[in-house]
Formats: C-alpha cells, structure tokens, sequence
C-alpha cells in the first residue's frame, strides 16, 4: 500500500527515506491488527476530551483535473474552516479492489481506535457495476493505517455505494450501512442495507435496514441523542431527509423532517458542535462536482438553515465527506505527519463562492467550482517592494505574481524591476467590511485597495460601503 501519490519520478533520498519508513510503519501496523481489530465490547477511549475535528473526502473537477479516487483529510478547530492536509493530496492510495474508492467514512471504535471505510470503485468506470465488497483500514492514532483489506458486506449481485458506520449496543456489534439495489415484492429500488460485524473482518448477512419507497442512497446514523437515534439519508426527491428511531432495529426508523436540498445534493453527513448544541448537516454537490453546501441546526427539531459561504470553507474541490471530532493531541498528530498546504485561497466577502483567480492573465473573481482549479491558488510570499508586505505568486505560474498596470490587476511574470515589485506588493490590513478577514493596500498607491469590480480586480481608493464590501477577502485554504 502506498499512502502517498508515487508521481512515477525517481526517487531522491528524502523520499526513498520516508518511503522505507512508511513500509515500516505499515508492517508494524499489520502484525498488531488483532489488537486494534478486538472492538468486540466496549472499553474506555482516551482521557483526553476530543476539541478538533478532522474530515476524510476525495476529489473532483468540473472538467475531472482534480479528480482522484482516493482518501483525503483535512482538520478543524470549529468544523467549518477546514486546512486541507498534504496539500490537499492523498494521504491513502487505494490498492486493493478495483484500485479506487468513494465516500470514505471515518469512525472512532469502542476502544479509542479507528475505521475508515470507503466504496470500491474503478477509476475509470461506470458507478454501478455489481461489487459485494468496501475497503477497510485500522489504525490506533489516525497517522498510521493498517494494511489495506476488502471486506465483504453485500451478498447482491448489485453495487455496494457510501458505507458508515454506527456501534449497536444491544448486539455488541457494529452496524455496517450501505446503500444498494434490492428487490422487494417485485420492485428494484436503491435503499439502505445493514451488515454487522465485531471485527471488520466477517460480517453477517446483510439485511433492509431502512427503505423509505422512494429509492435512497448515503447514509450517516448518529445514535443515542437524547434518546433518539438519527439516521439521515438522501431520498428519490434529492433531499437530505432526516428519520429516527428509539431503537436501532432494522426497519425502525420513521421519518420525521422534510430535510433540505440544494440542486444535486446528496451524501448527508452529521456533525455537532464541540462547543455548543448546534449541529451541522454537509452536503456534497454533484453538478457540478467540487462544492459542499452546509446547514446548521438543531437536530431534535429537525430545522436546518443553510449557511452562507462566507461562514464556512471545504476542502478545495472535496466531495462526499465525513466529519469525527478528534483530540488535539490527533489533530497535532496528523498536522506534524502531513502538514497543511503551501498555498492560500482568498475568498470574497460579498461574493463568497467566488475566489481570486487568474484568467487569461487577468485577476478576477470567479465562482468555484472551476477549472483550472489551480488558477485559484497562491503562494503569499513576503512583498517584493517590502517585506513586511504580500506578493501573490501564482502557484500553477510559477514566477508570476499579480501586480497593478494602469490600476487593474494582472498576473504577470517578475522582471524584478523595481516598478514591478512596487506594483505586486501590498499590505495586510483589518477587512474594511469584517475586521476579521483582511483587505490589502496598495504599496505604491497608498491611498488605494484591492478590490473586485463587474468581477476584476483593480486597486481603487476606497469611499463607501460597496467599496468596502468589494475589497474584503478570507484568506484561507
């Protein structure tokens, strides 16, 4: 198993080095498996109370340049700014199966330890060819993952889409859900299926676990909220409809909110605050791929509003989430092993899915999702003019940055001229419309900042609110 992309280059000596040691860490991690695999019962979980969170997707592209079938993660202080680690780059690379997932899905066992659980599925195939079998990985601290497996749950001649997770006391199982055609008194239709299993090794055969009619697909279960069991799903009308239950007996559960859409939403995804009783439901946008949408809400009531962009960033171009909460000694962890990215996005503040972009070697703003999506990544580097300043070098450009030519932004390549590097230096300020986020001033023109106009970017001075609202950005990932 790799848990890196292998770009097929040669190898230098750093990365030979951290290959070794990654074999080495996998084949430790495979001869300890039984003890991590022994989530038989309940036992303690660490002392330490989780404060973080940490998200695994994988990636797409209007026009597929991001598309890669295998598991990402990102981190989280407040499960909505997330920092995409290893520049947004695969941290496990399938090898097993078909050589591709979907939909991984992160879960914390009974004793402390963790399952990622993802689809199977070709990276150059159709969707939905027949396939009984997910990907497991085990690992004890999130960093080190365990040789991968395929683990049989579906006993169909159909596919086996979006696996979760859920802990079943009553069984002293673990509910394994998928989604799946079934007949049932004579009519195929997607639904939810059940398989349990106490060692992510064998599991039972699997059973209806929830089939509202309407043919559903992707489900995340939370359990034991208030007494309730919450099992959300994506229903046949495309919305993200919330059921429950009082017990976790297959067929149980009852719908009891309309939930929400937004156009091609799918892929429910449930996660509660660590600081307060808020909740928030992801949903992962497939037309086109590359966005989520979030809504925050109470998940007793049902009542669920959807976020404006600006209160949140994903990962760039993620799909199909999943979201645990982690303790900050994990999300350390998974920091220090990987790191975050060597780039920032900057997000508008009045148009928030729009991003500063290069076009045409002009600035602009443009709504993500797009390609080429690398046109929307920059390096900050310390100003040319001024190092207490900002320059923007292009990340997909190499040795250009954005500058001002007759005061509109473009992106250009440094002649290291000192007009150039007057031109392309900026300094960071409080946001004029959100203290927040941050604005940026002209260095040679003082009295004037980036800003966006019918979409451009120029430098202006700044007068009025629109002005205001226009030159505030998020920088972020």
């Amino acid at each position: 198993m790799s848990l890196s992309h292998d770009s097929g280059h040669s190898r230098s000596r750093p990365y030979f080095t951290a290959w070794l040691a990654r074999v080495v860490t996998v084949s430790l991690t495979a001869a300890a498996l039984t003890a991590v695999t022994a989530v038989t019962t309940p036992a303690a979980v660490a002392a330490e109370a989780d404060s973080a969170y940490a998200m695994a997707y994988f990636t797409e592209s209007p026009d597929r340049l991001a598309n890669a079938d295998d598991v990402h993660f990102a981190v989280s202080d407040d499960a909505l700014e997330w920092t995409p680690l290893n520049n947004n780059t695969a941290v496990i690379d399938p090898q097993l199966g078909t050589g591709g997932i979907r939909d991984p899905f992160l879960y914390r066992l009974q004793n402390g330890s963790w399952v990622l659980l993802a689809t199977d599925i070709c990276r150059t195939c159709a969707f939905d060819p027949a396939n009984q079998n997910i990907h497991v990985w085990m690992s004890t601290d999130m960093v080190t993952w365990s040789a991968e497996r395929m683990l049989r749950v579906n006993n169909n001649t159909s596919f086996t889409w979006a696996p979760s997770v859920y802990w079943d006391p009553g069984r002293g199982q673990y509910g394994v859900l998928f989604s799946t055609n079934q007949t049932v008194n004579g009519s195929t239709r997607l639904m939810s299926m059940v398989s349990y299993t106490s060692d992510f090794v064998t599991t039972t055969a699997p059973q209806v676990f929830y089939d509202g009619g309407t043919g559903e697909i992707d489900t995340h279960l939370v359990t034991n909220v208030g007494g309730w069991n919450y099992l959300y799903i994506r229903d046949g009308a495309g919305k993200l409809t919330g059921t429950r239950s009082r017990s976790l007996e297959p067929g149980s559960f009852v719908k009891y909110t309309d939930g929400v859409s937004v156009t091609c939403t799918e892929a429910p995804t449930l996660v509660k605050s660590l600081t307060s009783s808020t909740w928030y439901l992801w949903g992962d946008n497939f037309c086109p791929n590359g966005r989520f949408y979030a809504w925050q809400g109470d998940i007793a009531q049902g009542n669920w509003t959807l976020l404006n962009d600006n209160a949140y960033t994903a990962p760039v171009l993620g799909k199909h989430n999943t979201i645990a909460t982690i303790t900050a000694t994990e999300r350390n962890n998974l920091m220090t092993r990987w790191g975050g990215t060597n780039w920032n996005r900057l997000k508008s503040w009045n148009f928030p899915g729009r991003y500063i972009r290069h076009a045409g070697s002009q600035g602009r703003i443009d709504e993500m999702p797009f390609d080429p999506y690398q046109d929307s990544q920059w390096r900050l580097r310390p100003g040319l003019a001024d190092a207490a300043g900002v320059s923007f070098e292009s990340v997909n450009n190499p040795g250009q940055f954005l500058r001002h030519a007759a005061f509109n932004i473009v992106l250009a390549p440094n002649d290291n001229s000192a007009l150039f590097r007057a031109d392309a230096t900026f300094y960071r300020t409080a946001g004029l419309a959100n203290a927040n986020w941050t604005s940026f001033r002209s260095y040679n023109f003082p009295d004037r900042y980036l800003r966006h106009s019918g979409y451009q970017l120029r430098i202006d001075p700044i007068t009025d609110g629109l002005g205001r609202d226009d030159a505030t950005f998020h920088v972020g990932y």
